[in-house]
């Protein structure tokens, strides 16, 4: 029988590396859970590049409908904070329906944002940081340590004078800024107001998720991808340091269409970019607390996961149920 939210909101978190299983877990869920999916993936964002994203199917988004996909042209930028706000409201609005918002995806920064907040530190900035830099080859980075003390002294008692990377940033936001490191960290925004319930989909043999992402490769291949590529080179107003071609998979296209590389090549350096996205995926995952690790290789994941939702939520099972 179908199941809805308990009385007090929560949330369920799917991550886990790329061609691990995320997305048919959120949508066996769903199948049980009165629910609403959100994306939490920077390449899903994207209109047109749907082959080499792995994005659902047309008919599987009309099942199961995901927010936060398609959002964007490829020629515009999506930031960590522009997906906090957004998740933010989506989460808000299933909750206000009754819905269970369900976050699945693998872009670990985002996660990050929505889970633990932002800070509301500025962006570096490559003219200041030169500067700086030009005046502690000058003045030496005691002087520089010194007027760190002026400006900051919190932050200067617990940044030695030898570590310039952390002296040069903390000055960088002063100057940026004209407020401290500290009173911008105390700042910080908060994250989520509700509890979550978070799963890590991955195989806990590395082999296992090789052979899926080359399997998954070779299928995009097969379904189109060079064709996908080979339109949006064609738009004309793309190119590759734009965030949405630094996706993996869709340089190594475009630099094959342009005759950088051979088609081996191609499929060698997307495989292993692909790889190497997922081993980052699972570093960052490690770090991560209160995670639930569901090998999709020896267990059911629905069921895995159900389990610990029962075992976690302070409700009653019987509130869950729909009534017929």
């Amino acid at each position: 029988m179908p199941l809805v939210a308990s009385q007090s909101p929560f949330i369920i978190c799917i991550s886990g590396p790329t061609a691990a299983g995320k997305t048919q877990l959120a949508m066996d869920l769903f199948d049980t859970l009165d629910a609403s999916i959100i994306s939490v993936d920077s390449a899903l964002i994207y209109r047109q590049m749907d082959i080499g994203t792995a994005k659902p199917t047309a008919e599987e988004l009309t099942r199961y409908p995901h927010q936060l996909i398609d959002i964007l042209d490829p020629a515009q930028s999506y930031s960590a904070a522009d997906f906090r706000r957004d998740a933010l409201a989506c989460i808000e609005q299933a909750i206000a329906k009754g819905k269970t918002p369900i976050l699945v995806g693998g872009t670990m920064l985002y996660y990050r944002a929505l889970l633990g907040g932002l800070s509301n530190l500025p962006e570096a900035d490559a003219g200041v940081r030169a500067a700086l830099i030009q005046q502690a080859e000058n003045l030496g980075w005691e002087a520089l340590h010194q007027r760190l003390a002026q400006v900051d002294p919190t932050s200067a008692q617990r940044i030695h004078p030898n570590d310039p990377q952390r002296l040069l940033r903390a000055l960088e936001v002063f100057t940026l800024s004209n407020k401290t490191m500290t009173e911008l960290t105390q700042s910080q925004q908060p994250g989520l107001r509700y509890p979550s319930y978070q799963f890590a989909v991955a195989p806990a043999d590395r082999k296992v998720l090789h052979q899926r992402i080359e399997t998954r490769f070779m299928q995009m291949l097969e379904q189109g991808f060079a064709q996908e590529v080979e339109a949006l080179r064609a738009r004309g107003d793309l190119h590759l340091d734009m965030p949405s071609m630094r996706c993996v998979g869709y340089r190594q296209m475009w630099q094959y269409l342009d005759g950088d590389f051979d088609y081996q090549t191609m499929v060698n350096k997307g495989v292993a970019a692909t790889r190497q996205l997922a081993k980052r995926q699972i570093t960052w995952l490690r770090s991560w607390p209160d995670l639930h690790w569901l090998d999709p290789t020896q267990v059911d994941l629905k069921e895995a996961a159900w389990s610990v939702l029962q075992e976690s939520l302070p409700t009653r099972p019987q509130m869950w149920l729909k009534k017929a």
